[in-house]
């Protein structure tokens, strides 16, 4: 296949307009034609990350696209992450390693030299792969947003890329964001939009017609695609939790959302698990019973646990635990379960000390460095392999450490008490792993033969994902002759 583009770049209207899945779905495409092609967001904002093969972290999107071009994830893909702290803060990582922690205005002086990491990668990925397929990042039509911008237009006209412009059909308005969208950008910017994508459709496909042709005579510019609502894919999510649940079992997993929550797709498993009903539970909801309770990682450990305690989640805890129940903590909500989480050098915030849950004998300490590595093991309670991958600033240290969770490359990893009710990890993607997702689960109570299988199930989504965009790669072929 001749594809007529070196650089294609995908904006939406909103966030959450289908960007993400657009260029996936185009990755995979290409890839089943035997086209070499890269993945590319040039800054994100999200709280999912992952660990590359260089030993950095990017959007959890972008390592989805990644396998979708049939690519190992790497810095490149996404040079700009921002994973906020606060409601005005955010950690700003350039290519793969954290820099610092920024408010938004010096955050929006750091952007020249941010581009220059852009302009960078993505020239890399020219170079090694010859096609780039790239994700804008919420709206281009974020007028205040728009001085010094390398997320969406600003680096459209940077690179000289042609842009297609993606609206969600399910939300309602769609006519409007597009229309609205074009209005707001300048003369240079509307000319290199060479086109719309509608997503999410259901119905019936002739009522809509009306309403295309009037955005074509509108705008001047073709509907290249209509794109149906798809249920039921198994894909990492960029960042928003996912609260439609796959699967709705009798064993009660509730996962507590605060404010920080971060690499919830730790939860995809369980919610793909048949025999597993699981349950976010977000500020003000009532907590329900459960079997497991399961405390997340967190970009913001002593804030979020500061909020646990204000929904009354210890009690509840100490309740579920006095009648049998089990607990784990990933991550943050590891350093949760502990006797004390101590931020000597403010990496959270204010520098200070917070009393943890005091489930398990350790005391965590907040590092200024990050720790980012895909491991392999075993579990130490059965026999089981574990692959996953850490994300985190902080050590921890105690003798419930002396009972770990897993063996990592011949070091112990996790804590486990010494009731065997509480475990706590750094590892992310525990449950990805078929064995040691079982393992876990047993651990838990669940005594089940059912596999669940993460990287069939998101291989799956996306041939499924692919095939209903074969329409959009057929319009931007033909588009060019």
């Amino acid at each position: 296949m001749d594809f007529p583009y070196t650089t294609l770049m995908v904006q939406g209207t909103t966030s959450d307009a289908g960007k993400s899945t657009v260029v996936a779905a185009l990755c995979r495409l290409l890839k089943r034609n035997s086209v070499s092609v890269a993945p590319f967001k040039p800054q994100n904002m999200a709280l999912n990350s992952a660990v590359t093969v260089n030993g950095g972290e990017i959007g959890r999107a972008q390592a989805l696209q990644a396998i979708a071009a049939g690519l190992e994830p790497h810095t490149d893909m996404n040079p700009v992450l921002l994973k906020p702290s606060s409601d005005i803060g955010a950690q700003v990582i350039i290519n793969g390693k954290a820099l610092s922690n920024m408010n938004a205005r010096d955050y929006h002086n750091y952007k020249l030299v941010a581009m220059e990491a852009v302009l960078s990668s993505h020239e890399r990925l020219l170079q090694k792969y010859g096609k780039v397929m790239v994700e804008g990042a919420g709206s281009p039509a974020e007028i205040n947003l728009r001085n010094r911008d390398i997320a969406n237009m600003g680096f459209a006209e940077a690179v000289d890329c042609p842009v297609i412009l993606v609206a969600d059909i399910d939300r309602g308005g769609v006519f409007a964001h597009l229309v609205g969208t074009l209005s707001c950008l300048s003369e240079s910017e509307r000319n290199r939009v060479i086109g719309f994508v509608i997503n999410r459709f259901r119905g019936d496909i002739s009522l809509l017609e009306p309403g295309l042709e009037w955005l074509e005579q509108q705008t001047g510019k073709p509907v290249l695609a209509v794109l149906p609502y798809l249920h039921g894919l198994f894909l990492d999510a960029e960042d928003a939790v996912q609260a439609v649940q796959a699967a709705q079992g009798a064993f009660r997993v509730v996962v507590p959302s605060g404010p920080r929550m971060s690499n919830h797709t730790d939860f995809d498993a369980l919610r793909a698990h048949p025999e597993v009903d699981l349950r976010f539970v977000r500020q003000g909801e009532p907590i329900p019973a459960a079997d497991l309770i399961i405390l997340p990682g967190s970009k913001n450990t002593r804030g979020d646990l500061a909020w646990l305690k204000s929904q009354g989640w210890p009690e509840k805890i100490a309740r579920h635990l006095r009648y049998g129940g089990k607990v784990i903590g990933i991550c943050g909500g590891f350093q949760m379960l502990g006797q004390s989480v101590l931020d000597p050098h403010g990496v959270e915030g204010e520098p200070g000390e917070s009393a943890g849950l005091g489930l398990l004998n350790i005391r965590t300490e907040l590092t200024q460095d990050k720790r980012l590595e895909q491991v392999s093991g075993r579990c130490a309670f059965a026999e089981a392999s574990v692959t996953g991958y850490e994300i985190h600033m902080g050590v921890s240290s105690g003798s419930s450490m002396e009972r770990p969770v897993f063996h990592i490359g011949g070091r112990p990893e996790g804590a486990i008490s010494e009731d065997n009710q509480v475990l706590g990890t750094y590892l992310h993607g525990l449950f990805d792993t078929p064995q040691a997702g079982n393992a876990l689960l047993r651990w838990a109570g669940l005594h089940s033969d059912t596999t669940v299988d993460t990287s069939a199930l998101r291989e799956a989504s996306l041939e499924r994902l692919a095939d209903a965009t074969q329409p959009l790669l057929d319009a931007l072929i033909q588009l060019k002759k």
